[in-house]
């Protein structure tokens, strides 16, 4: 009964810390300035918590006692029976954005994750958190001439504020038999995504126009995990780790504002009219399967590669189109693409519980290479490149010596040919509480 009790406490915590921080995530007014963020859902995030992000996501194979990996809920079978941990992060960027000879910088802040495990039965793992899954935020104009004599200029500025869908999931994991964890994540996607084209002329002449865009998503998304553990020789193993995320259309209101303002013909007076379309449902998350393997030698070698493929080529996008001399919400086809992610990684430590302090560092590296999940107009989109490097610092004092401050350093390159080339340079700071708030504690 008590430790019921205490379970109920840990959950309520939990979730309030969840909800007070996934509003900061929501209000956090630059997380990206990508202008690739503009196309489909937005730039999709790196999934994972504090120790992954050093081995630049790899999780899908990878088990731990005193890490979260809500990669694959299989993992949280794996949580110490006497641990509550709690793992918050968050990262900086620099990043160089160039084309055609000029280039631009740009620093954003991201508070990014919230995440909570710990046991609840026997072989009964629980985790709770919020993760970002896309990110949306961008401020950049483009000016020309309309014509070769360049007496007609236009000047178009696309703007978005912070926005993106996040994720508030509850997860289980459970270790049915020796060697083998099942677990699922349900969780509810809710996010909101702010887009606006203004384009004007020199010449009142021409009519310049707006275009808002206002989209609210709200719907679920579940994933499930499984991971298989094979024994090599004493202290070491094969994990092998396999996700599925399932695919379907999520609640979404999408409402297009266009408005268009300059002289009557007749007289000098300014006109403006304004059109508004509305259409429900126009979004859709895509089918998603992953494997991993880690070798892992105790707790001082791991080394792993993952594979993730995302189904979104069959999916449909909403597209304003001219039909008839009216302007129409159309949905449209081979606007994404199937998207493929390789990530390999590894972590070294010399003795997680060793006197000295450098032993006890967790040292981890990483790389991985996607494909893009968009097409701009007949061209692929933007593929991403990116190298980490980190560690995990262990906090040692009197009464805590379980905890972790863990720091990453990122270089990420995403690149379509013709278009902007971003150049980021990314550090992430995570802290993992690991508390024994289940221990029996006996007074002689």
């Amino acid at each position: 009964m008590k430790k019921l009790k205490l379970i109920f406490t840990v959950l309520t915590l939990s979730f309030f810390s969840v909800s007070t921080y996934g509003q900061a995530v929501t209000d956090n007014p630059s997380s990206t300035l990508s202008p690739y963020s503009q196309l489909g859902l937005g730039l999709l995030t790196q999934p994972g918590a504090s120790m992954t992000a050093g081995m630049d996501g790899l999780a899908i194979g990878v088990k731990s006692h005193n890490n979260p990996n809500p990669v694959n809920p299989a993992s949280y079978s794996e949580v110490d029976s006497l641990a509550f941990i709690f793992d918050i992060g968050g990262s900086g960027s620099f990043t160089n954005f160039a084309q055609g000879g000029k280039k631009v910088n740009g620093i954003t802040f991201e508070l990014s994750y919230v995440v909570a495990l710990f046991r609840i039965l026997k072989n009964f793992g629980m985790s709770i958190g919020i993760q970002p899954m896309t990110h949306v935020g961008y401020d950049y104009t483009e000016a020309g001439y309309v014509s070769a004599d360049k007496t007609v200029a236009y000047n178009t500025t696309y703007h978005a504020r912070q926005g993106g869908l996040q994720r508030y999931y509850l997860g289980l994991g459970w270790k049915p038999i020796p060697y083998l964890s099942v677990g699922a994540n349900i969780a509810y996607l809710h996010g909101r995504i702010y887009r606006n084209i203004a384009h004007s002329y020199s010449v009142t002449s021409i009519r310049s126009f707006t275009k808002n865009y206002e989209s609210s998503v709200s719907s679920y998304y579940a994933d499930f995990g499984l991971q298989a553990h094979i024994p090599v020789g004493k202290k070491s193993q094969i994990t092998l780790g396999a996700t599925y995320a399932m695919g379907h259309k999520v609640n979404s209101d999408y409402d297009i504002t266009l408005t268009t303002q300059g002289n009557s013909t007749l007289t000098t007076a300014s006109i403006t009219a304004i059109d508004t379309l509305h259409a429900s449902d126009v979004y859709s998350i895509p089918h998603t399967i992953g494997v991993g393997a880690s070798f892992s030698m105790g707790t001082q070698l791991i080394v792993g590669a993952d594979f993730s493929l995302q189904k979104w080529a069959n999916l449909q996008y909403p597209i304003l189109k001219e039909e008839n001399g009216e302007t129409a919400l159309v949905m449209a086809d081979n606007y994404y693409r199937d998207r493929q992610k390789y990530t390999i990684g590894a972590q070294y430590c010399r003795n997680e519980m060793g006197r000295d302090f450098i032993d006890r560092i967790r040292w981890r590296a990483g790389a991985s290479y996607a494909t893009p999940y968009y097409n701009i107009g007949n061209d692929k989109g933007p593929t991403e490149l990116s190298i980490s490097v980190g560690a995990g610092i262990p906090i040692i004092n009197g009464y805590n010596n379980r905890s972790i401050v863990d720091v990453a350093f990122q270089y990420m390159r995403r690149n379509a040919t013709g278009y902007i080339t971003e150049n980021a340079f990314c550090l992430k700071l995570g802290f993992t509480f690991n508390e024994k708030w289940f221990m029996k504690w006996k007074v002689k």
